[in-house]
């Protein structure tokens, strides 16, 4: 088989990068590669959320379904997601999705025997296995002294109670959103604004000073050594064209010029804490390399089939 080069490669920069944040660029690519890099961490890229809950004892003022439902949406640590099996391709349990390839446990046993309302949070669920555990908000911040007690579940007053038994399972968030890993991803098109400088120096101050203030962010200021306009922050402009038309009002038009750079992202990654934000970005990566491998794949075997039918045609004919 020939193989194939790839006419670009792409380059990654990290700017910013912390437990649930992640900022960094992609260059030399295009936009159907980062708006596909983006779509696979938002719903490709798996997690474990609750899927299963059953409800021995509840005595709470919220009903069974509204307490299953803000279980699985409880993030839980799922660095081992990726190697999980999903519940029904799973042959040790036959797809019934209760077996430790393809599940985690939880119980949850609170009663208010007190006349304080006791909070019933997410660090009330025992799991059957340390490494998938409610996220623990604190501890991303890195505030180890704050009181929060995890995710809200229900209140109980005194004699309610509330036991029951969840299965969280392996999932994706094309499935449902409970699954996706992403909290916000966003990339935005790097701007690249030129300024005619011989241009800009027959302007007056008050020229000048209504051209900065056009825009609705930062994006130019006046430098107070040489009195022109300056760009300050070129990533704050949000491609509002206020000043290109300011600047067609005062019949100045090409005294600025702001063009986006087509092959290169400003990534913004923001996690639920399931997985960390470097390597929700890394997983996504890998997926998208097996889905394009997959689809080359298919190529070459359409490209084969049509050989072979053109030789089998070709002998029929002959």
């Amino acid at each position: 088989m020939e193989e194939r080069s790839y006419q670009r490669k792409p380059v990654v920069k990290i700017r910013e990068m912390k437990d649930d944040y992640m900022k960094f660029e992609l260059r030399n690519t295009d936009a159907s590669v980062a708006n596909a890099l983006r779509r696979v961490m938002i719903a490709e890229v798996p997690t474990v959320a609750i899927d299963l809950v059953e409800i021995e004892v509840n005595s709470s003022v919220l009903n069974d379904e509204f307490i299953a439902h803000r279980l699985g949406l409880i993030p839980l640590t799922s660095e081992r997601a990726m190697s999980m099996r999903f519940s029904r391709d799973c042959d040790a349990c036959d797809g019934d999705g209760q077996c430790e390839y393809c599940s985690v446990e939880f119980h949850l046993r609170a009663k208010c025997v007190v006349d304080q309302t006791l909070d019933v949070t997410s660090k009330d669920l025992l799991s059957s296995d340390h490494t998938v555990v409610p996220v623990d908000f604190n501890e991303i911040a890195g505030d180890e002294t704050s009181e929060q007690k995890g995710v809200m579940i229900v209140k109980l007053r005194r004699g309610q109670e509330l036991r029951l038994r969840a299965i969280a399972r392996k999932g994706i968030g094309k499935d449902h959103a409970k699954w996706s890993p992403a909290a916000t991803v966003t990339f935005m098109y790097e701007p690249e604004i030129n300024i005619n400088e011989d241009m800009m120096a027959r302007l007056s101050l008050e020229d000048k000073q209504s051209i900065v203030e056009s825009s609705p962010t930062k994006v130019f200021d006046i430098d107070p050594t040489t009195q022109q306009v300056v760009v300050v922050d070129a990533e704050a402009y949000t491609y509002d064209d206020e000043v290109i038309k300011k600047l067609e009002s005062m019949g100045k038009t090409g005294l600025i010029d702001i063009k986006a750079k087509e092959d290169s992202f400003i990534f913004t990654v923001e996690t639920t804490g399931a997985v960390k934000a470097s390597q929700l970005v890394l997983n996504a990566i890998e997926i998208l390399k097996q889905k394009l491998d997959a689809v080359r794949l298919s190529d070459d075997t359409v490209e084969a089939d049509d050989q072979f039918g053109e030789l089998g045609a070709h002998m029929r004919g002959g």
